[in-house]
C-alpha cells in the first residue's frame, strides 16, 4: 500500500489493488463532526459502499450528545440516555473510531490519536488521511478565579447534567436534615455563572424541579431556596433578541431568582462565594456556565488559527491557505471554526448548535463537489445563514422563542415550539420516539426528583465492607491481593 499523487482535492489515494481510496477524516463526533458525517454518508453512499472512499470519524465518545436538551436532563424531564446518539448506529458506513485526537500534521496528511481511556497507558494510532474535516467542537471557558476549579461545574456534558440534579437534590436532603443554620443556608443557596442559552436553561429548569421535590419536604420551603444569577454584560441571552432577554429577565426575577448584571465572579474559594459588586455569602452549588473556547487539541496542528484559536475558515468552510485561497484538503465548521457571518459585519459566527447543523450540511455539499472537481471549484457554495431560530425553555410549560420570520412568542405555545424544534433536530428517529415518550410520561405522571448520586461513588458500598488493615483507613477499599 502506498501513496501517489491524485487529482482534485484528494490529494493523496490509497491505492487498494488497482483502486484508489480517498480517505477522509472527520476529526470530532458533536454537532458538526457527526452532522457532516451523516450528509457526507448519504451524498457518498455508493462511494462508500465501493471503497472508492472512506470516511473515519474520531471521537473520544462513542455517541454524539444533543446539548441543547441538557437542561432538560438536569431537570429530569427526559432520560439521559436519549439525548446521546451511538455514532456507530447513526454511521453504518463509517469508520467511527472511538480516541482523542492529540496531534494533526497537515503538510504530511497525518493525524495521530490516544485511544486509551482516562488512566489507562497511552495507545497511540496514526490516522494518514487525504481530506480532513476539523470539528472537534469546544470546550467549556475557564478563568482564574481562586476556588473555581475546585469548587464550581460545568454544563456541559451528559454526565454534568445528571451529577449536577444528583447534587442539587442532595443539598435538599442536607438543608432538611441538618441543624446548622450556615450549613442550611450554604445548601440551598445555588450560584450560575454566565447568562447565555446554557446557564439559563438549566438554572430555570433546575429551579423549576426544585419548586416540585421541595413539596415533600416537612422544614423545607421553596422560600428557603436562593438562586443567584451573576452575568458579566449588561443583558442576559446576548444572542436573543432583546424583547425576549428582557421577558426572560423579567420572569426569572418573578420567580425569585437574583439576577446580578454586570457582575463578575471573584472567588469561590472555601466555598464561598465572592462576587465583583462586593457580595460574599456560603454556597454550595457553584455551576460555570460563562461561554466556550475552541477544543485546546487545535494548538497541536499546523492548521491556520485566529487569535482565539479556530481554524480560519472562507464562507465555503474551507480552512484559509497562506496565500488567502482555500487551504487544499481541509475543511472546518462548528464552534472550532472560524466562518464569517455575513449577518454580522463578516465577524465570525457565534459558537451555537443552529450555526454547527447548517454548517455541516453545507461543508459536505462542498466537499463532495470538491472532490471531483477540485478545491478551487466554481460552484462551491458560501455559508450564508439562514434566520436565526432560537429558544429556550424555562420549565414546565414556559419558554422563550422567535421564528424563522420573526415572531417573538412567550409562555406555553413557546414552550411547545421549543420542544417541536428540538425533537426534529434530534439525528434519530428512535431517540426522537424515546424522547417524545419521556415528555407524555412526564405529563400523566409527577416529576421523579429522587437522587441516584450513589451512583457516580459506585464502590464506596463495596469498600465498607472491608475492615480497615494496618496503614489503611477506613472506606479505603480492600487490599490488594497477595
Amino acid at each position: 500500500m502506498g501513496d501517489t499523487p491524485g487529482r482534485g482535492a484528494a490529494g493523496t489515494k490509497r491505492h487498494i489493488g488497482r483502486r484508489c481510496t480517498i480517505r477522509v477524516l472527520i476529526a470530532g463526533g458533536g454537532c458538526a463532526g457527526m452532522a457532516a458525517a451523516l450528509h457526507l454518508q448519504r451524498g457518498l453512499r455508493e462511494r462508500l459502499r465501493s471503497g472508492e472512499v472512506e470516511i473515519t470519524v474520531v471521537e473520544p465518545e462513542a455517541y454524539f450528545t444533543y446539548h441543547p436538551l441538557l437542561a432538560e436532563v438536569a431537570a429530569g424531564s427526559i432520560d439521559p440516555r436519549h439525548v446521546v446518539v451511538p455514532l456507530r448506529r447513526v454511521l453504518p458506513d463509517c469508520r467511527v473510531l472511538t480516541a482523542r485526537i492529540t496531534r494533526i500534521e497537515h503538510a504530511t496528511r497525518r493525524a495521530f490519536a490516544d485511544a486509551a481511556g482516562p488512566g489507562e497507558p497511552p495507545a497511540p494510532v496514526e490516522l494518514p488521511y487525504d481530506l480532513l474535516v476539523v470539528a472537534p467542537g469546544s470546550v467549556s471557558r475557564g478563568a482564574p478565579v481562586p476556588g473555581l476549579a475546585e469548587h464550581g461545574r460545568g454544563f456541559s456534558t451528559v454526565g454534568d447534567a445528571v451529577s449536577l440534579r444528583n447534587h442539587v437534590l442532595e443539598q435538599l436532603d442536607l438543608a432538611s436534615a441538618t441543624r446548622d443554620p450556615a450549613l442550611r443556608q450554604a445548601a440551598l443557596t445555588f450560584v450560575f455563572v454566565g447568562a447565555g442559552y446554557a446557564g439559563v436553561g438549566a438554572l430555570a429548569e433546575l429551579e423549576d424541579m426544585a419548586r416540585t421535590a421541595v413539596r415533600d419536604y416537612h422544614n423545607v420551603d421553596v422560600t428557603d431556596l436562593r438562586w443567584v444569577l451573576a452575568e458579566a454584560t449588561d443583558r442576559i441571552l446576548a444572542e436573543e433578541s432583546p424583547e425576549l432577554a428582557e421577558h426572560t429577565l423579567r420572569e426569572l426575577r418573578e420567580r425569585g431568582v437574583d439576577v446580578r448584571l454586570g457582575t463578575t465572579l471573584a472567588s469561590a474559594a472555601d466555598q464561598v462565594v465572592a462576587l465583583s459588586d462586593g457580595s460574599r455569602f456560603a454556597a454550595r452549588t457553584l455551576v460555570w456556565t460563562a461561554g466556550v473556547r475552541p477544543a485546546p487539541m487545535l494548538r497541536d496542528t499546523d492548521l491556520p488559527l485566529d487569535a482565539l484559536g479556530r481554524v480560519r475558515c472562507l464562507a465555503t468552510l474551507q480552512a484559509v491557505g497562506p496565500d488567502g485561497r482555500a487551504l487544499p484538503g481541509v475543511w472546518a465548521a462548528g464552534d472550532c471554526a472560524a466562518v464569517p457571518d455575513p449577518n454580522a459585519n463578516g465577524d465570525p459566527c457565534a459558537p451555537n448548535a443552529q450555526h454547527a447543523f447548517a454548517q455541516a450540511e453545507l461543508l459536505a455539499r462542498n466537499l463532495v463537489l470538491a472532490l471531483d472537481a477540485g478545491p478551487y471549484a466554481p460552484g462551491l457554495a458560501a455559508y450564508e445563514p439562514g434566520p436565526a431560530s432560537c429558544s429556550t425553555s424555562l420549565g414546565i410549560g414556559r419558554a422563550v422563542a422567535h421564528t424563522r420570520r420573526g415572531a417573538r412568542i412567550t409562555g406555553r405555545r413557546a414552550w411547545w415550539l421549543h420542544r417541536a424544534r428540538h425533537l426534529r433536530r434530534l439525528p434519530s428517529a428512535e431517540r426522537r420516539v424515546r424522547v417524545l415518550m419521556d415528555w407524555v410520561l412526564g405529563g400523566v405522571f409527577s416529576r421523579e426528583v429522587v437522587s441516584l448520586g450513589g451512583v457516580e461513588y459506585q464502590r464506596s458500598g463495596f469498600e465498607e465492607g472491608f475492615e480497615p488493615g494496618p496503614g489503611r483507613p477506613p472506606g479505603a477499599g480492600p487490599e490488594a491481593p497477595r
